[in-house]
């Protein structure tokens, strides 16, 4: 048993609010400790158990000091003194991450489902058998930086961009853990201390371009088209049908399905740390937009989206499909009733996403020459149809970010990007993908824009 040995007097919400808060003020401060801890135990649960899967190790300190910290208002404030208990099965395997959060009231639970699914999170007030905590626990890896490797003779500008993503030039505060750059079959690549190269990281929305190459997977087998439905059956009935029948693959992946969410991004936390389905939180939103005519990017649309090939997806897991890339350190986490959370919640290494990028190097084809997405993929998924993100200088694609109006970056240039610095970079005319892998606190950001100009510099010519 691993367990923190704070007070648990002064981590526990008292029974009843402070005068001073209103009731429904309350009620909120209640709900974000109990979200705080659901993000607690499944973040320990996650980057402990796949990394131990991948022959690795993380300690609940490396954890705390790192996933744990920077993480958004109100969490951030609550998260690191919730008392927490990691119960390990018969072979010394994670079973359950267990976090308190309130006297009157189960701990929030992240039980680890296998190697294929990783762990999810229990719903608020679940409450778990799982016997006696075993004082089982593997070693901890000693803390080692990896030199730069390549095939090759490497630039000292390219050795000065790589460098220099781990100190402040690409951003002030910003926390970078890995950085890779593929160039022509050569890689370069360097890992902060308390990561290696079979370590893996939470995508975030990096997982929609693995959801969107999964829906090209599909496409290839002949068992969906983006033109496509996304199949909810919304309501039909009194001679009226309901408009949000129209949204179709397409709609959902390019962010247009005219619905509405609560924030930009609909942040999705009942979700990702509060214990709901997909069902419960993607699928019901109300449309304000005809399908098609507006951009706002949502994690509800890529859920959808994955909603349209779940049948599929019974068949052809997402695991199979990581094995045939050669992407064996990564696990594609669902929700508790077992529905994949492809918006955010996939768990991999800066080499396993190297592989995707080059996926698409090879317009859909493996190694082998075996091809495993529709020919023009590559093609539908960097290009800027539809409507286009109202603010900021990156484009959209679809499920993919497009930075494709970037000054020095050549423009057939598309990204994958997700919460926290996470960044795959392709760059079909120069052969590249560039993977950064961080752990940013909320209001740092990383200028990938830059560091994609000085790496591509640093590679020289051709």
């Amino acid at each position: 048993m691993i367990r923190t040995a704070l007070a648990a007097a002064t981590l526990l919400i008292a029974a009843s609010p402070a005068v001073a808060q209103t009731q429904q003020e309350a009620l909120e401060t209640r709900h974000d400790r109990a979200l705080a801890a659901g993000y607690k135990a499944l973040m320990l649960c996650s980057a402990i158990a796949i990394a131990e899967r991948n022959g690795a190790s993380r300690s609940p300190e490396s954890v705390a000091a790192w996933e744990l910290t920077g993480v958004q208002a109100p969490l951030d404030a609550v998260i690191r003194d919730l008392p927490f208990t990691i119960r390990r099965g018969p072979e010394g395997e994670v079973a359950q991450v267990a976090v308190e959060w309130a006297t009157d009231m189960a701990p929030r639970v992240a039980v680890n489902y296998g190697a294929d699914t990783g762990c999810s999170a229990l719903p608020i007030g679940a409450k778990v058998e799982g016997g006696e905590p075993s004082a089982a626990t593997k070693p901890a890896r000693p803390s080692t930086l990896l030199a730069l490797a390549a095939s090759q003779e490497v630039s000292p500008a390219l050795v000065d961009a790589v460098g220099s993503a781990f100190e402040d030039r690409y951003g002030t505060g910003t926390r970078t853990t890995a950085v890779l750059v593929s160039h022509r079959g050569n890689i370069v690549e360097q890992y902060q201390s308390d990561f290696e190269e079979n370590v893996p990281q939470r995508t975030w929305s990096v997982a929609k371009s693995i959801a969107a190459t999964l829906v090209g997977a599909a496409v290839k087998a002949g068992d969906a088209s983006v033109e496509d439905p996304v199949g909810l059956n919304y309501w039909r009935g009194g001679g009226g049908i309901d408009p949000r029948n129209a949204i179709t693959i397409d709609h959902a992946l390019r962010m247009a399905s005219g619905r509405y969410s609560d924030t930009p991004g609909n942040r999705t936390d009942p979700l990702y740390y509060g214990g709901s389905s997909v069902d419960e939180t993607a699928t019901a939103w109300p449309i304000l937009h005809p399908p098609g005519t507006v951009f706002r990017y949502a994690n509800n649309d890529t859920l959808i989206a994955v909603k349209a090939i779940e049948q599929w997806l019974e068949f052809y897991p997402p695991a199979g499909f990581f094995a045939k890339l050669g992407m064996t350190h990564t696990v594609a986490e669902t929700d508790w009733k077992g529905n994949y959370i492809l918006s955010s919640q996939v768990w991999t290494t800066a080499r396993d996403l190297a592989k995707l990028g080059q996926l698409y190097l090879n317009d859909g084809k493996l190694p082998s020459g075996e091809r495993v997405l529709p020919e023009g993929w590559v093609k539908y998924v960097s290009t800027p149809s539809g409507p286009q993100p109202p603010t900021g200088t990156f484009g959209y694609g679809a499920g993919f970010w497009l930075l494709n109006k970037e000054e020095g970056v050549p423009p057939d240039t598309f990204a994958a990007i997700g919460n926290r610095g996470q960044y795959v970079v392709i760059v079909p005319s120069r052969g590249v993908v560039i993977v950064r892998r961080g752990e940013d606190p909320a209001g740092a950001g990383f200028d990938i824009a830059a560091f994609t100009r000085d790496v591509l510099a640093g590679l020289g010519g051709d």
